[in-house]
Protein backbone atom coordinates (compact mmCIF):
# COMPACT_ATOMS: atom_id res chain seq x y z
CA UNK A 1 0.00 0.00 0.00
CA UNK A 2 2.81 2.41 0.86
CA UNK A 3 4.55 1.63 -2.43
CA UNK A 4 1.37 2.49 -4.37
CA UNK A 5 1.17 5.85 -2.56
CA UNK A 6 4.74 6.67 -3.62
CA UNK A 7 3.97 5.81 -7.24
CA UNK A 8 0.83 7.95 -7.14
CA UNK A 9 2.74 10.91 -5.73
CA UNK A 10 5.41 10.58 -8.41
CA UNK A 11 2.80 10.43 -11.15
CA UNK A 12 0.95 13.39 -9.69
CA UNK A 13 4.16 15.44 -9.86
CA UNK A 14 4.49 14.64 -13.58
CA UNK A 15 0.86 15.56 -14.21
CA UNK A 16 1.21 18.85 -12.33
CA UNK A 17 4.29 19.75 -14.39
CA UNK A 18 2.35 18.99 -17.56
CA UNK A 19 -0.55 21.21 -16.49
CA UNK A 20 1.83 24.11 -15.73
CA UNK A 21 3.51 24.04 -19.14
CA UNK A 22 0.45 23.57 -21.38
CA UNK A 23 1.21 24.34 -25.05
CA UNK A 24 -0.49 27.41 -26.51
CA UNK A 25 -1.25 27.49 -30.25
CA UNK A 26 0.21 30.38 -32.21
CA UNK A 27 -1.95 33.17 -33.60
CA UNK A 28 -1.05 32.15 -37.16
CA UNK A 29 -2.34 28.62 -36.55
CA UNK A 30 -5.61 29.90 -35.07
CA UNK A 31 -6.05 32.28 -38.03
CA UNK A 32 -5.57 29.41 -40.53
CA UNK A 33 -8.05 27.22 -38.66
CA UNK A 34 -10.65 29.99 -38.65
CA UNK A 35 -10.08 30.68 -42.37
CA UNK A 36 -10.62 26.99 -43.19
CA UNK A 37 -13.77 26.89 -41.05
CA UNK A 38 -15.24 29.97 -42.75
CA UNK A 39 -14.45 28.54 -46.19
CA UNK A 40 -16.43 25.39 -45.37
CA UNK A 41 -19.48 27.19 -43.97
CA UNK A 42 -22.66 27.11 -46.07
CA UNK A 43 -23.67 30.56 -47.22
CA UNK A 44 -27.39 31.56 -47.34
CA UNK A 45 -27.26 31.84 -51.16
CA UNK A 46 -25.90 28.30 -51.41
CA UNK A 47 -28.70 26.88 -49.27
CA UNK A 48 -31.24 27.45 -52.05
CA UNK A 49 -29.14 25.32 -54.43
CA UNK A 50 -29.13 22.31 -52.10
CA UNK A 51 -31.96 19.85 -52.67
CA UNK A 52 -33.47 17.55 -50.10
CA UNK A 53 -32.39 13.94 -50.34
CA UNK A 54 -34.64 11.76 -52.45
CA UNK A 55 -36.80 9.36 -50.48
CA UNK A 56 -36.42 5.67 -51.27
CA UNK A 57 -39.15 4.09 -53.34
CA UNK A 58 -41.88 1.87 -51.96
CA UNK A 59 -40.23 -1.40 -52.99
CA UNK A 60 -36.86 -0.44 -51.50
CA UNK A 61 -38.51 0.65 -48.23
CA UNK A 62 -40.58 -2.56 -48.05
CA UNK A 63 -37.53 -4.79 -48.64
CA UNK A 64 -35.51 -2.85 -46.06
CA UNK A 65 -38.28 -3.19 -43.48
CA UNK A 66 -38.16 -7.02 -43.58
CA UNK A 67 -34.38 -7.28 -43.32
CA UNK A 68 -33.15 -6.71 -46.85
CA UNK A 69 -32.85 -9.26 -49.61
CA UNK A 70 -31.82 -12.00 -47.17
CA UNK A 71 -35.07 -11.57 -45.26
CA UNK A 72 -37.04 -11.55 -48.49
CA UNK A 73 -35.36 -14.81 -49.54
CA UNK A 74 -36.28 -16.45 -46.24
CA UNK A 75 -39.88 -15.33 -46.55
CA UNK A 76 -40.06 -16.63 -50.12
CA UNK A 77 -38.71 -20.00 -49.02
CA UNK A 78 -41.17 -20.25 -46.14
CA UNK A 79 -44.04 -19.27 -48.43
CA UNK A 80 -43.08 -21.91 -50.99
CA UNK A 81 -42.84 -24.56 -48.26
CA UNK A 82 -46.25 -23.55 -46.88
CA UNK A 83 -47.89 -23.75 -50.29
CA UNK A 84 -46.31 -27.16 -50.92
CA UNK A 85 -47.41 -28.54 -47.54
CA UNK A 86 -50.90 -27.11 -48.02
CA UNK A 87 -51.22 -28.53 -51.53
CA UNK A 88 -49.98 -32.00 -50.62
CA UNK A 89 -52.10 -32.08 -47.47
CA UNK A 90 -49.78 -34.03 -45.25
CA UNK A 91 -51.61 -36.24 -42.79
CA UNK A 92 -48.37 -37.62 -41.42
CA UNK A 93 -45.46 -35.17 -41.26
CA UNK A 94 -43.01 -38.09 -41.52
CA UNK A 95 -44.54 -39.08 -44.85
CA UNK A 96 -43.54 -35.73 -46.46
CA UNK A 97 -45.72 -36.19 -49.50
CA UNK A 98 -44.30 -39.56 -50.46
CA UNK A 99 -40.76 -38.25 -50.80
CA UNK A 100 -39.46 -39.70 -47.56
CA UNK A 101 -40.28 -43.31 -46.76
CA UNK A 102 -39.39 -44.48 -43.27
CA UNK A 103 -37.50 -47.72 -43.80
CA UNK A 104 -36.38 -48.57 -40.27
CA UNK A 105 -37.88 -48.66 -36.85
CA UNK A 106 -35.38 -48.30 -34.02
CA UNK A 107 -36.24 -49.61 -30.56
CA UNK A 108 -34.45 -47.35 -28.09
CA UNK A 109 -35.43 -49.32 -24.97
CA UNK A 110 -35.93 -52.95 -26.03
CA UNK A 111 -36.76 -54.32 -22.58
CA UNK A 112 -39.14 -51.52 -21.58
CA UNK A 113 -42.33 -53.43 -22.44
CA UNK A 114 -41.55 -56.38 -20.17
CA UNK A 115 -40.46 -54.01 -17.40
CA UNK A 116 -43.71 -52.06 -17.62
CA UNK A 117 -45.89 -55.17 -17.49
CA UNK A 118 -43.92 -56.62 -14.56
CA UNK A 119 -44.24 -53.43 -12.50
CA UNK A 120 -47.95 -53.09 -13.31
CA UNK A 121 -48.71 -56.57 -11.92
CA UNK A 122 -47.29 -55.71 -8.51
Amino acid sequence: MAEDDLNDKGLEAFFAAGRENAPVPSDALLARVMADAEAEMVRPAEVAVLRPAARPGFLRAAVASIGGWAGLGGLATATAAGVWIGFVGLADPLDAGGLITPSLSVELMPGADSFMTASAEE
